[in-house]
């Protein structure tokens, strides 16, 4: 039985008293985010000082800050949206909350930072879609003035920018014929751009890095291989010179470089629970080895560090806690607690994340994770109500640990369930190529495959099962209620795709490059159109027969207002019942406090009306 307390719901979606913690260069200061009339502003303090002598530099009250980083030792860099827009503009602000200045002040124009350029405090690269909304140009923005130099001109298909540790523009990702990727590279920047090697989208060759000396690169790549691998390269003909590091269950994920040291120091692959870790450096290993030896049984990450490499900030987690910030001096090996991101919740009355696998009905083994309510193990937990939560993306993946809707659902008596679906990053080419063209099919099935499991093991109930999800997981949500009419009692979508043509009618301008590319990965509006047609669940509202829970953000340009509009109009029509949320000051996702607490409370009162977790199966 269920024996966890009942935790007021804003516990769970309230924000952190301090988070996004990270160190100023020369490790003196000390800047994070914190809530101000509910919404995260940028707060600053020096080392030695107290959070009550912080100053607040930011005084935001529409819309959280997107983030932030430090430009140098006296100025940082911020930025923020409109109402979910994604059209992010940049701030500057010093230390002292004095020169708070506008850098990309241009409506409907996204930012983004291509190099912090570390070694030259009085300039950043930033790429902005000013001059065509469907590409971005570099540009080199004096910090000091606000004046931005076009540093080249995209001419039309470049998707990427890299720089060298000298931050020279040296390297670009470009996409040609719509479904080919074409690295692009010179050796100085005098030079002009060239081609140096043409794949198709579905090999991987990615430049991470350069090496210390800035003649050759460190690059992940697929090519002749399932697995995505870590080799160093010659960036001017692609040619491999050295296979780095290579595993033969996952694909690498990210690799650390250390700038004091100029030295690749390790690589890192998401695993089913427990990362997966190289080290090229014996010195990072032993730091990381004294670092979690102050931490048994959690899990570390270095979220930053000053210049010297002295000084680091920890994020210290696990699944049953949303973690906490640390302050580790290398140098003494002191760590000292900076701010725990959730003192209210208790890591004992959170539940355990549980790493499991099933297989599909074509034979695929699936990684998945379950949470069940407290009081129950998978020996005991028989004909629970279930939430199956299928992720976004699609091409993402979900990862074990802390998650405020999961620990959420599982305090009100559900089961909850999470799956790595055909698709899901991380696995292997074959697996990801496996989902091309399969939505509402074969990745469908996938989620089909793991609530089968559920019920086969007793788990679940197979009258309460409810399945929700944001952005692809909102698709798979009316997809599983229209294609698999007697397998779920209710659905949640948030965010998601209701109609395949539609979507891919309106998806931001600087997506369209890569159309091409989409209409190989989900279908093609007319060489496709018969299957595009019987999956896209807006055509199908006549199959859906329970009720539907759907939370849609006003200015999400990822995924369309229109996409719920039409789902609820055509689902109302027939007579379904649908609870429609709608929040004008939105995006794609959430993000206000207030609002997630409105979406939360709706879900908390659908979910009890049609699962009934406060009643044993009979």
């Amino acid at each position: 039985m269920n024996t966890q307390p009942i935790i007021p719901l804003e516990d769970f979606f309230r924000h952190s008293e301090r988070t996004g913690f990270q160190l100023s260069p020369d490790g003196k200061h000390l800047a994070y985010l914190a809530p101000w009339n509910d919404r995260l502003n940028l707060y600053v303090r020096r080392l030695d000082q107290s959070d009550e002598e912080a100053i607040r530099l930011t005084s935001e009250t529409a819309r959280s800050l997107a983030g932030y980083l430090w430009a140098d030792n006296e100025r940082l860099v911020f930025a923020k949206d409109t109402g979910g827009d994604e059209n992010y503009q940049l701030f500057g602000v010093r230390l002292d909350g004095e020169d708070l200045r506008a850098y990309t002040p241009f409506p409907g124009v996204r930012a983004s930072i291509i190099d912090d350029l570390e070694e030259q405090p009085d300039f950043m690269l930033v790429g902005l879609n000013k001059r065509n909304p469907e590409v971005f140009d570099p540009y080199r923005l004096n910090l000091q003035t606000g004046e931005l130099t076009l540093l080249a001109e995209n001419p039309g298909n470049y998707q990427g920018w890299m720089t060298d540790h000298d931050g020279k523009l040296r390297a670009a990702v470009a996409i040609v014929d719509g479904v080919n990727t074409q690295l692009i590279y010179r050796d100085t920047e005098e030079e002009p751009f060239r081609a140096v090697l043409t794949t198709n989208f579905k090999d991987v060759v990615s430049f991470m890095e350069f090496t210390p000396d800035n003649r050759e690169v460190y690059a992940a790549t697929n090519l002749g291989r399932d697995k995505t691998v870590l080799v160093r390269m010659n960036p001017a003909t692609c040619e491999e010179l050295e296979l780095l590091y290579e595993n033969d269950r996952y694909d690498i994920a990210s690799i650390s470089y250390s700038r004091r040291r100029k030295q690749l120091v390790s690589v890192y692959c998401t695993g089913h629970k427990d990362p997966v870790r190289h080290y090229f450096s014996e010195e990072e290993r032993a730091l990381r080895q004294r670092i979690e030896a102050h931490f048994p049984g959690k899990r570390v990450g270095i979220a930053d560090t000053d210049k010297a490499e002295t000084h680091y900030l920890l994020y210290v987690g696990s699944d049953r806690t949303r973690g906490a910030y640390w302050f580790y001096d290398a140098e003494r090996d002191e760590a000292t607690l900076l701010a725990d991101l959730a003192p209210w919740l208790e890591e004992k009355d959170m539940c355990p994340m549980l790493p499991v696998t099933y297989s599909t009905r074509d034979g695929l083994t699936l990684e998945a994770y379950l949470t069940l309510p407290q009081g129950f193990t998978t020996e005991t937990a028989r004909s629970l109500p279930v939430v199956v939560n299928p992720h976004g993306g699609p091409w993402a993946r979900d990862t074990w640990g802390f998650s405020s809707e999961v620990q959420f659902l599982a305090n009100r008596g559900y089961a909850v369930f999470q799956m790595n679906f055909r698709g899901s990053t991380g696995y292997g080419r074959a697996f990801l190529e496996a989902s091309y063209k399969q939505w509402g099919l074969r990745m469908q099935d996938d989620i089909s495959d793991g609530v089968a499991w559920l019920i086969d093991q007793g788990i679940a109930d197979p009258r309460r099962i409810a399945i929700y999800g944001g952005s692809y997981g909102g698709y798979a949500t009316l997809a599983g209620l229209a294609f698999t009419p007697g397998l779920y009692a209710c659905g949640i979508d948030y965010v998601g795709v209701s109609n395949l043509f539609t979507f891919m009618q309106t998806i931001p301008p600087y997506w369209r490059p890569m159309l091409e590319m989409m209409y190989e990965q989900v279908g093609h509006p007319e060489h496709d159109r018969e299957q595009l047609a019987a999956t896209s669940p807006a055509l199908h509202a006549e199959r859906i027969r329970v009720p539907l829970f759907i939370a849609q953000g006003a200015n999400d340009p990822r995924v369309n207002k229109a996409e719920s509009d039409q789902m609820v109009e055509a689902l109302r029509q027939r007579g379904v019942e649908v609870e429609y949320m709608v929040k004008d000051n939105e995006g794609h996702g959430f993000h206000n406090q207030e609002n997630r607490f409105d979406f939360y409370r709706a879900m908390e009162r659908f979910l009890a009306k049609h699962l009934r977790p406060d009643v044993a199966a009979e």
